[in-house]
């Protein structure tokens, strides 16, 4: 039996590889056509335990006559075997193979590995169960920032998160110089998993990153704008930082994490200084899968934005805990709900079957009070057009409602505070009032929670939006409720902007489907900025 790490089958469709694929060979079903289901999981932890390991450039395995990868083979054979090369990264294969040698080539060296134990358990040095990237909120553009080295030599490079959008995206038309990079290949395994229905056969520039023939062509897209142009899918190296929950770690780095290439006009009205968008959206190329896929660990990621421009909120890739001072594991305050799938693209532009790569949760109501608001409720659900729904942003500062929801919501919330006079609107807000006439709380100015009742008949959950999160300080002396009307017939009927979830702890956890969320911090007298930034490492 081999003792190493369960993988789940959905593995299969997040592994790629460099030169020769799987589906460029036979695909996937022929594949495993002849192979006994009881043989997929130790054939998926051998292709996860060394796919990304630096100790293979490539990787090819027979398994009952099929070519998988490049330069590793095996063949037929009793017993079990286990191979350990310079590297410390140790495997181990099962009689399931039934192995006879392994033979392992690296820049024409070879080194041989035979059969030597019965079936035996890998050892592993023990790998990052989590990384992060600390973020800032910019106080001219209220955009979140975070900084992502790059490239070989490592470059650190400003980026804007935007948590729906497809892939990372940089500006490569002013000085993109690496060693490392490499185009994606047209009809690739990266180019198909993308989705993508672009092609570029022939770059009329000198070569170069961005312009390289036979490459695969994408959507980079800017939000701030609303303009996408066509950008060269790539790869390249990236450098992250470990962390136990606590504290960061030491920093890891990964080569082939894939990104796009975008011309410099792309990035107008992004904050000062930032070269591109990292974007956290859930598909194939989104960066949280593409750190899954390359250090191994779930499919999942966190993220705490901080309400002050002179603080540091952050962003957790892989498993919790994440504890913030003075000592609080704010994992165990998370309450789930599903997340769903918009079977249509909700980005500025897309291919024809494209699914959103955007974060939709099934808002069932709304409440203020505990009072139910009339709305019109089919305009919660998502429609086969991809237009209805509720989405999570983090490049619209305010939560936008469709007209007629607007309207309800601030109709519910202005009868909820009757007594209390309002003061002239402050644009793009239509409710305000007097600072010291609503008080204050723990959890911000004391007025009513406005509550999103989620999920199903069967099973509901509420996300409370408390005072410090409904409303914006406009200037020293007026609130206003920090909503905004999103117009008739948006595509989607809500969008929960950033003022909505900062000092919120929200997990995206891509694998299971399921969003978890803390609702406001404050009770738990902490904030998002109260990760402990100082090194172990």
């Amino acid at each position: 039996m081999v003792h190493s790490r369960l993988v789940d089958l959905d593995l299969l469709e997040s592994l790629h590889f460099h030169k020769k694929s799987l589906f460029e060979f036979h695909g996937w079903i022929n594949i495993f056509s002849s192979t006994p289901k009881i043989s997929y999981e130790p054939l998926i932890r051998l292709f996860y335990a060394n796919l990304h390991s630096m100790c293979f450039d490539e990787l090819e395995i027979l398994v009952m006559g099929h070519v998988l990868i490049d330069d590793i083979w095996i063949s037929k054979s009793e017993g079990g075997l286990t191979c350990t090369s310079s590297s410390p990264r140790i495997f181990s294969l099962s009689r399931t193979f039934n192995l006879k040698k392994l033979k392992y080539q690296q820049e024409n060296k070879h080194r041989c590995c035979t059969s030597h134990a019965t079936i035996g358990s890998a050892k592993t040095p023990p790998r990052p169960r989590a990384f992060l990237l600390s973020v800032t909120k910019d106080a001219a553009t209220k955009q979140y920032l975070t900084s992502l080295p790059q490239r070989t030599p490592l470059v650190p490079v400003k980026l804007t998160i935007d948590l729906g959008q497809r892939f990372l995206w940089v500006d490569c038309e002013k000085g993109y110089v690496s060693s490392t990079y490499k185009p994606v290949p047209c009809g690739s395994v990266t180019c198909k998993r993308s989705l993508s229905g672009g092609c570029v056969e022939t770059c009329l520039a000198p070569p170069s990153p961005g312009c390289n023939n036979n490459t695969c062509s994408h959507s980079p897209y800017n939000p701030f704008i609303r303009t996408s142009t066509s950008g060269e899918l790539a790869q390249d190296v990236i450098s992250i930082q470990s962390t136990d929950g606590s504290n960061p770690g030491k920093f890891f780095s990964s080569n082939g994490v894939v990104f796009d290439c975008a011309p410099s006009f792309l990035l107008e009205k992004l904050a000062k200084n930032v070269k591109g968008i990292l974007g956290l959206g859930n598909g194939y190329v989104g960066f949280p899968t593409q750190l899954a896929n390359a250090f191994r660990v779930p499919r999942k990621f966190a993220i705490c934005l901080t309400s002050s421009p002179t603080s540091r909120g952050v962003v957790f890739f892989g498993d919790s805990p994440y504890i913030f001072l003075p000592g609080m594991d704010v994992s165990k305050r998370l309450v789930y709900t599903p997340l769903l799938i918009n079977p249509v693209s909700t980005a500025g532009s897309y291919f024809q079957g494209e699914p959103s790569t955007d974060y939709f949760i099934g808002v069932t109501s709304i409440k203020i009070n505990g009072n139910v608001v009339p709305i019109n409720t089919t305009l919660l659900n998502i429609t086969k057009d991809g237009n209805g729904g509720t989405k999570i942003s983090t490049v619209d500062p305010y939560t936008k409602l469709e007209t007629s929801i607007y309207s309800a919501l601030t109709k519910a919330f202005i009868k909820s505070l009757a007594k209390i006079p309002r003061v002239k609107p402050v644009a793009p807000f239509k409710v305000c009032y007097n600072r010291t006439s609503l008080g204050s709380t723990r959890v911000g100015p004391g007025v009513p929670p406005i509550e999103l009742v989620l999920g199903t008949k069967n099973t509901t959950t509420s996300w409370n939006i408390w005072g410090a999160n409904s409303m914006v300080a406009v200037n020293n002396e007026v609130l206003c409720l920090g909503f905004v009307d999103g117009g008739v017939e948006p595509t989607t009927s809500i969008i929960i902007g950033a003022h909505q979830i900062e000092e919120n702890l929200l997990q995206f956890d891509i694998a299971n489907k399921r969003l978890g969320f803390t609702s406001s911090l404050l009770f738990g007298q902490t904030t998002c900025a109260n990760f402990n930034f100082k090194s172990k490492a």
